[in-house]
C-alpha cells in the first residue's frame, strides 16, 4: 500500500488464534478507518485486499463512471423515471375510483328502479 505522498507502507502482524488480526495504527490512518469502523475485505489470487467503506465507493464511482455519457446525469434520469412511474400508478388510481364511483351510481339507479 502506499501512503498520500506515494510510498509504500507495510507493516508485519500476526493473526490471534481467534482468527483477528491487528492493523497497526499507521495503516489504520492510511486507511482511513477508526477501530470499530466498518471496512471490506475481499481475497483475490490469495492477496488480502483491505479498503474502507468510503474508498470503495469512490473507487466504484470512479470505475462506474467510465460507462456514463458525458453530460448525462443519473440522478434526473431516475427522477424521471419515477415521476413517470408516479403518474401510472395514478392514472391506475383514477381509473379504479371512477370505476368505483359508475358501480355506486348503476346500484343507486337500481335501488331507485325498484
Amino acid at each position: 500500500m502506499k501512503n498520500m505522498d506515494n510510498t509504500l507502507v507495510r507493516a508485519k502482524t500476526r493473526i490471534s488464534s481467534n482468527g483477528r488480526i491487528v492493523i497497526p495504527p499507521g495503516i489504520r490512518r492510511q486507511l482511513g478507518v477508526n477501530p470499530g469502523g466498518p471496512v471490506l475485505m475481499e481475497v483475490e489470487d490469495r492477496v488480502l485486499r483491505i479498503e474502507s467503506y468510503p474508498t470503495m465507493i469512490a473507487r466504484l464511482q470512479r470505475e462506474l463512471a467510465q460507462y456514463i455519457p458525458p453530460g448525462v446525469s443519473l440522478a434526473d434520469g431516475l427522477i424521471a423515471e419515477r415521476r413517470e412511474e408516479a403518474r401510472r400508478e395514478q392514472e391506475v388510481q383514477d381509473r379504479e375510483l371512477e370505476q368505483g364511483r359508475l358501480q355506486r351510481e348503476e346500484q343507486i339507479a337500481r335501488y331507485r328502479g325498484s
